[in-house]
């Protein structure tokens, strides 16, 4: 089974063509009101035949663009460069028939560029910038000049300053409106660009933590396959020695030979869980268990391998109906931030843990050095250690394994001192699933 994925490149690009859209909309509305604006109070006649024709022809490409956004078909760069020549060649003409390189509005020849040097190939970004320096020099030549409607009816004659004060007065307005534009829309553009860099990056990483995990799953079963020979060896000979020197023979050595016989027992455990995750099925992973019950037998088996530490459970809520999925991984991994809680700080390590109806949240603090800096960029990411013969594979595994089950973790040095871990699990209402299943 697979499921469909949809490249962030191609959100990018479809999210930045309804920009487009929107932003195309927006000329027009000003392209109207700017003509209206001219020929009623400015006085100027205008070929308004020919504009309502280019006018008439972006609104229909407009909505031609919005049916393809509709569109699942992918939107390419290709596409996102024939939208902006359209444009370019509409404002050519628009500018032909409104006095050419004259008009104070010629400034919006530099959006297209802006927008295609923020968003397409370099070399899709030189092609738009010659044809828009292309029309721009046509239009010094080739263009219709613009004429008061009635000097007559004005009652003074259009005068050199009064010209010169209408373009500066459009150049003005142009300056405004091209910073707005530029600020929102361009700003937009590169912003969307920056989401889908760090979504790559954030898919990047979690590709390279999956390799580590599978060669790390492989490694472990090689292990547990090589481990299990003299493990079974070592097994047999302490049970033998045992009955040659019974307790009532010699207690104390009856006794110690009891310890390796039972740490030998854990390591088998462990190894059987290591081949369980390369493939097997354990029947008690996957459960639904009471939050209560998962937490209270997870501190009594944690602390029957640490004796010697004071654990402070502190569990703040009462909710009996919320349950958590026992994953053997969870077990592990919530085992492996304990026992670091343990090496940190022997004398004290404190459970804290509170839930409500859809997430729990587990505090393990302890009383230790804290973090540095190096650690904290480290720690869970990598296999990093600060201990001499650690390897860092614990909280690297912990971090994997609670990202898998769809939690988080979090490490802060605490105020007072130490590290808090910070667990966010999410939890399983019982009624659904019985409504599920």
């Amino acid at each position: 089974m697979c499921a469909m994925f949809v490249s962030p490149s191609h959100d990018s690009t479809r999210l930045n063509l309804f920009r487009l859209f929107i932003l195309r909309a927006i000329g027009i509305a000003g392209q109207l009101l700017v003509i209206t604006v001219t020929v009623r109070w400015l006085e100027v006649s205008l070929p308004l035949w020919q504009l309502g024709v280019i006018i008439g022809f972006l609104l229909v490409w407009n909505l031609l663009t919005w049916q393809r956004l509709q569109q699942v078909r992918t939107i390419t760069d290709g596409d996102f460069l024939f939208q902006l020549t359209i444009d370019i060649v509409a404002l050519a003409g628009m500018l032909y028939f409104t006095g050419g390189a004259t008009n104070p509005f010629t400034w919006i020849f530099l959006l297209p560029v802006i927008i295609a040097a923020t968003v397409l190939p370099r070399r899709f970004a030189w092609a738009l910038a010659g044809l828009t320096i292309a029309c721009y020099s046509l239009l010094i030549w080739f263009f219709v000049p613009l004429h008061p409607a009635d000097m007559s009816s004005m009652g003074h004659d259009m005068s050199h300053g009064d010209n010169f004060t209408q373009h500066v007065f459009g150049m003005w307005f142009g300056f405004v409106f091209s910073a707005a534009m530029v600020a929102y829309f361009v700003a937009g553009m590169a912003n969307t660009l920056r989401e889908r860099d760090q979504i790559l990056a954030k898919a990047r990483e979690q590709a390279l933590r999956d390799e580590r995990l599978v060669a790390l799953g492989t490694l472990a079963a090689g292990a547990a396959h090589e481990l299990g020979t003299p493990l079974g060896t070592m097994a047999i000979v302490s049970s033998e020695l045992e009955r040659e020197y019974p307790a009532e023979v010699n207690p104390d050595l009856n006794n110690r030979l009891g310890i390796i016989r039972q740490q030998i027992a854990r390591c088998k455990q462990a190894l059987s869980i290591i081949s369980a995750s390369a493939g097997e099925v354990r029947a008690e992973s996957g459960q639904l268990v009471a939050v209560n019950d998962y937490l209270e037998k997870l501190t009594l088996q944690w602390h029957k391998q640490r004796p010697n530490i004071k654990l402070h459970l502190n569990i703040q809520s009462e909710q009996s109906t919320q349950h958590i999925i026992a994953d053997h991984a969870l077990y592990q991994a919530l085992t492996n931030i304990l026992d670091n809680a343990a090496d940190a700080s022997p004398g004290y390590v404190e459970l804290k843990a509170q839930w409500g109806n859809n997430e729990l949240l587990i505090e393990i603090n302890d009383q230790g050095e804290g973090l540095s800096a190096e650690t904290c960029a480290h720690v869970g990411k990598t296999l990093y250690s600060t201990k001499q013969q650690g390897l860092g594979l614990g909280l690297f595994l912990a971090h994997a394994s609670i990202e898998r089950l769809g939690g988080k973790v979090i490490l802060f040095n605490r105020t007072g001192g130490g590290v808090c871990t910070q667990i966010i699990l999410p939890l399983v209402k019982l009624a659904a699933t019985e409504e599920t299943v």
